[in-house]
């Protein structure tokens, strides 16, 4: 495929966002960065990537980067993520995942940026009566988080039918592990993340994990969740990418799983093998709105794209987690990082 423009990641500074920019330019895009670093961090960015430090809502600077990156497709992974939080301070939600991503597709439309990718989410299904999950079941997200996802993809539906844009939303599930060769990680203190919390407590970072409901309706009692790489994700965003390139008027809603649950202890289980060592584990009461299991089905996305994944294993998935988990402790003590 001919790659005549370059690509605009929205949030390259952060988690996901930093390993979609590796994905990219591996596979040969050009790639901006835009990201006021409130959680991301510059250290994720390669050294050559154009990087603007500032707000998706900033309609000047954003025609400044379309104009001078000749930008032809924005990745949307700005917002904010943290289910409890939401609740507390829904209001935020609203105003960084909603009301600043309106701002972003204004700036787009008007530039004539014609592919669109966004960053959404499975809490947009609520707690679904099925696992696993389609696309079509009903949309009853049970917090702010998931409302404010949705209700930008009801607003990417409109401005598609409305202007020349298609785009891709990305519904995540449960997203782990980081880049194989140690480029990027999970770097957010104090993330809530299962796997990003069970590795920082295998290397002293936390004395136990905390886990939420031993009384669900699963084989161990604890909640069953749908773990993806997030490499692979990555990997689906440049597929899902030259698939709106090669159909100008398709646009697609996808999940991004692998169709597999875990439960909360077998990952936990996973990481002690991994480490050879035991995690302490503290038994808490289920958090409020937490399903049982909330699993994938990733047909659709299987049947659209050429998508592959590469490490669609648990004990890769924490393997990867943990190497990056040491470089981290590197980077923040000050030192070179280990090669």
């Amino acid at each position: 495929m001919a790659k005549t423009f370059s690509v605009l990641v929205t949030g390259g500074a952060g988690y996901i966002g930093s390993h979609a920019v590796l994905a990219l330019r591996d596979a040969g895009w050009a790639v901006a960065v835009i990201d006021n670093l409130s959680t991301g961090f510059t250290f994720a960015i390669p050294d050559d990537v154009p990087f603007y430090e500032g707000d998706i809502a900033d309609q000047d600077l954003l025609a400044r980067i379309f104009d001078e990156q000749n930008i032809g497709a924005v990745m949307h992974f700005a917002g904010s993520v943290v289910v409890p939080e939401s609740v507390a301070d829904p209001l935020k939600y609203y105003h960084n995942n909603t009301v600043k991503s309106r701002a972003l597709l204004e700036a787009v439309v008007k530039a004539g940026v014609s592919h669109f990718i966004f960053s959404s989410t499975a809490a947009t299904y609520g707690v679904p009566d099925v696992s696993p999950v389609t696309e079509d079941v009903p949309k009853q997200p049970i917090n702010p988080y998931g409302w404010s996802k949705l209700m930008t993809e009801q607003m990417l539906a409109d401005t598609a039918a409305a202007h020349p844009l298609n785009y891709c939303a990305l519904r995540y599930f449960n997203v782990a592990g980081a880049d194989p060769q140690r480029r990027t990680g999970q770097s957010t203190a104090g993330a809530t993340h299962l796997i990003k919390v069970a590795v920082e407590a295998a290397l002293g970072k936390r004395e136990a994990v905390g886990v939420f409901g031993t009384d669900f309706d699963t084989p161990d009692g604890t909640g069953v969740r749908d773990y993806i790489h997030v490499s692979d994700l990555a990997d689906a965003h440049v597929l899902a990418l030259e698939a709106l390139v090669e159909h100008p008027d398709r646009s697609l809603t996808m999940n991004c799983g692998y169709g597999r649950g875990f439960s909360v202890l077998e990952v936990l289980d996973a990481v002690d093998r991994v480490t050879n060592r035991k995690i302490e584990r503290h038994l808490e009461p289920r958090r409020a709105g937490d399903p049982a299991a909330l699993v994938s089905d990733p047909s659709r996305i299987k049947a659209t794209l050429p998508w592959q994944p590469r490490h669609a294993n648990l004990e890769t998935i924490v393997a990867h987690a943990l190497a990056w988990e040491q470089k981290l402790s590197d980077i923040r003590a000050g030192e070179e990082p280990s090669a």
